[in-house]
Formats: C-alpha cells, sequence, structure tokens
C-alpha cells in the first residue's frame, strides 16, 4: 500500500550539466561524459533508496530531454533540419528535428544507462520513454505526411527498446503522455491503441504518465488558461481502463484536478502526484499524506502508488531530494493512519 516511486527526471549535478535548466548543456565530452552519466545515475538512485523510495528510476541522467534522448539513436531524425514549430497544440513554440526517412533504431538507445541502474539496485527498477503521441508531437514532418502512420511507426521501435529493457531486468516500463491531456479526442481515437503497440507483449508491469508538464513559464501560464476544474482526464481515462496498460500516473496536488475523476480508473494502479513540482516549497509529510488519504475515497489504497506530479530535472538537487524525502515520509504516515 502506497509505495513510492517518482515520475521520472531528476536534476543532473553540476559536474555532468548546467544545473537547474531544461535541455542542460553537458560539461563533458566523448566517454568522460559517458563516465560522468554513468556515475550520476548511480548517485540519483542511491540518493532515491536514501530518501525512502521504494521503486526507483535512473533520474533520465544520461539524457537531456525525455523525448530527444530516446531520439538520438532513431535513424530518419535528422537533428541538422531543425523547424520551428509549435507543440502541445501551439502551448509554446519549438525548434524540433525533422523525420525525413523511414524510421528506424540503430541500437539498444538506452542499454548502458538501464544496466548500469539495474546494477545499482536491489529495489524494483522503473525506465521511462516518451510515448508515440508525445513524439510525434515534438518532431517536424516531411515524410510520413500521416500523424497516426508515424505515431504507429515510433510505437514499434518503442516496442523493441522497451522489450529489450524488459529483458535487462527493468520492473516498470512507463511511457510518457503529456499529449494526453491536450489532443484528447485523438488520444480516445488512436493514442491509446499506439501506447498498446508499444506495450505489446511486455510482461513486467507498465504504466503511462499524463501530466500538465513540468514547472517551467510556459505551462504555469497554459495551466492558469484551463478554468476553475481541470477535467481532462475526464476524456481519457475510461479509455485507459479498457486499455491493457496497468498503471496511470497523474499529476493531483496542487492541481485542479477534481479529485472524483480517479474513480474512473477503476481497475488500474494509480500513482497519484503528491508531489508540486511547479513550486520549489518542499511539502510535509502531512501534506502528502492528505492528499493520499483524498485519493482513498475514490480507489482503494491497495490500488494507490505515491509519486510526483511530473519530472523534477529544473529543480535544485537539494529541493528535489528534498521533496522525495517528504513523499516517502507521507506516505509512511498515510499507511500507519489507514
Amino acid at each position: 500500500m502506497f509505495e513510492t516511486t517518482l515520475a521520472g527526471s531528476l536534476p543532473k549535478p553540476s559536474w555532468l550539466a548546467a544545473p537547474n535548466v531544461l535541455w542542460a548543456p553537458w560539461t563533458l565530452t566523448g566517454e568522460p561524459l559517458g563516465e560522468a552519466k554513468d556515475d550520476a545515475t548511480l548517485l540519483s538512485i542511491r540518493r532515491q533508496e536514501e530518501a525512502g523510495i521504494d521503486i526507483v528510476g535512473d533520474g533520465e541522467q544520461a539524457r537531456q530531454h525525455f523525448v530527444h534522448g530516446f531520439l538520438a539513436e532513431i535513424s530518419g531524425v535528422d537533428f541538422e533540419r531543425k523547424q520551428r514549430i509549435g507543440i502541445r497544440n501551439n502551448r509554446y513554440e519549438a525548434d524540433c528535428p525533422t523525420v525525413v526517412a523511414e524510421l528506424a533504431r540503430r541500437s539498444f538507445v538506452h542499454e548502458r544507462e538501464a544496466r548500469v541502474a539495474r546494477a545499482a539496485t536491489a529495489r524494483k527498477l522503473k525506465f521511462t520513454l516518451p510515448g508515440p503521441m508525445t513524439l510525434i508531437d515534438t518532431l517536424a514532418d516531411a515524410h510520413y505526411g500521416d500523424r497516426v502512420k508515424m505515431a504507429f511507426a515510433f510505437a514499434e521501435l518503442l516496442n523493441a527498446e522497451a522489450r529489450d529493457l524488459e529483458a535487462l531486468g527493468v520492473d516498470v516500463i512507463q511511457f510518457d503522455e503529456p499529449a494526453f491531456n491536450v489532443y484528447m479526442r485523438e488520444t480516445v481515437e488512436w493514442g491509446i491503441a499506439a501506447l498498446e503497440r508499444a506495450a505489446q507483449g511486455l510482461k513486467c508491469e507498465t504504466a503511462v504518465h499524463i501530466c500538465y508538464g513540468y514547472g517551467i513559464e510556459a505551462n504555469i501560464k497554459w495551466k492558469e488558461t484551463l478554468g476553475e476544474s481541470w477535467r481532462q482526464y475526464a476524456d481519457t481515462f475510461p479509455a485507459l481502463d479498457r486499455s491493457r496498460i496497468g498503471q496511470v500516473s497523474l499529476e493531483c496536488h496542487n492541481s485542479r484536478v477534481p479529485m472524483e475523476l480517479i474513480a474512473l480508473l477503476r481497475t488500474k494502479t494509480v500513482l497519484v502526484g503528491a508531489i508540486d513540482v511547479a513550486s520549489d516549497r518542499v511539502e510535509t509529510p502531512a501534506e502528502v499524506a492528505a492528499v493520499l488519504k483524498e485519493t482513498t475515497r475514490y480507489v482503494e489504497p491497495e490500488r494507490i502508488q505515491a509519486s510526483t506530479n511530473c519530472g523534477m530535472a529544473p529543480m535544485t538537487l537539494a529541493t528535489a531530494y528534498g521533496k522525495l524525502r517528504a513523499l516517502a515520509e507521507g506516505a509512511a504516515l498515510a499507511r500507519r493512519s489507514m
């Protein structure tokens, strides 16, 4: 009951990358960079364990970005040919690489960091991958001419990557799909089917992370336009509950998501975001416990895990790991009160 985990990214140490920003440039190159990524992954896992996190991750220490880290080993994507396009339904603009040819995976993309992470801990290990819809929403297309066709092409590559991760001993594979909170009709029409294709045949736990984004200015401004009640999950949860994905990770704390929407997830493990990533204030254990206990009004405690709202890459190390300690202590407090 109330196992603890994290949504994905954690801050990188300053000896690896520029601190407190997304897309942080690396401080090293070549094999020294690879060694530094290994060290940062090991350190991230150790800090998670010390904070009391039950299901740990690599903290995405070897990736500059949760999408582009995977794309680095995908042929057919031209990083030199960038186009400035609106993403997440024009929430903001970004200079995005262009798909110029048939997509293919050149190698096992995340093998090195997955091996390092698996060897570093005896605890359950989660590994995150971008979902098909979010991938295509972060790229310009000069080849497929069809969003759905390109999404399913990525789903096949993601499935191959996920199967390799499972074979290395990863316990939970999570697909990050913030686009599911933006394109609700498309999510139901084909997005969940593409997600299921990415997870096809996996025997490990599978999860999808749906959130309102990192705590960056563009996302915070977007949230201000969503009104007093954020009901996007109402469109996607019933369809996700019918899917073969086992876990759903969502944003709760300090959001305007009506908690009763969680009741739409009748059969899934629910990863409750009890840590706000849009604030540098570290939650108290009592605040975390209150979020979890509120969730039990709609979901059986045995189906609840305690998590963060989203990744914490732009934060300081002290803030991020302070929040993870609060998450673990709050989950323990909630357990004792049940």
